[in-house]
């Protein structure tokens, strides 16, 4: 396909490690808290919170899109620019399922375990972590 920079805006992705991905994208869909939304060109400013979940960048119309696995964060988006800061980021097919599993089932032996509320609660929210990379890398939607 032929690239029409009129079509395409700048995508930055960065974490608390290193700036993941900067490059023009003809579309990028992000995990909103209200639901997913996709981002082009001219699309109408905003800043939103981000789930955990995959965000999905499309370099050119009909490429095949390259997938993130977010911890949460925030988008800022403008017409010409969407920056996403993470709390954590990996690319979805780096990431190892097993490992992953295993962090549910430690997660899950915290949560039986947890002394008081402060430890449940930082336990379940592992837990559902653990559970959204799960979902990224089998390609499922997360509960």
């Amino acid at each position: 396909m032929m690239e029409n920079n009129n079509d395409n805006f700048d995508f930055e992705l960065v974490s608390p490690e290193r700036k993941l991905m900067s490059e023009k994208a003809w579309q990028v869909t992000i995990p909103g808290l209200e639901g997913d939304f996709g981002v082009r060109a001219n699309h109408a400013s905003v800043v939103a919170s981000i789930r955990a979940g995959v965000v999905e960048i499309i370099s050119n119309e009909g490429d095949a899109p390259t997938k993130i696995f977010i911890a949460g964060g925030f988008a800022d988006v403008t017409a010409s620019n969407c920056t996403i800061l993470a709390e954590e980021a990996a690319m979805v097919d780096d990431m190892d399922q097993a490992v992953i599993e295993k962090e549910i089932s430690d997660a899950q032996a915290l949560i039986s375990s947890a002394k008081d509320e402060i430890e449940n609660a930082r336990a379940t929210k592992q837990l559902a972590l653990a559970q959204a990379k799960l979902a990224a890398v089998t390609g499922q939607i997360a509960a």
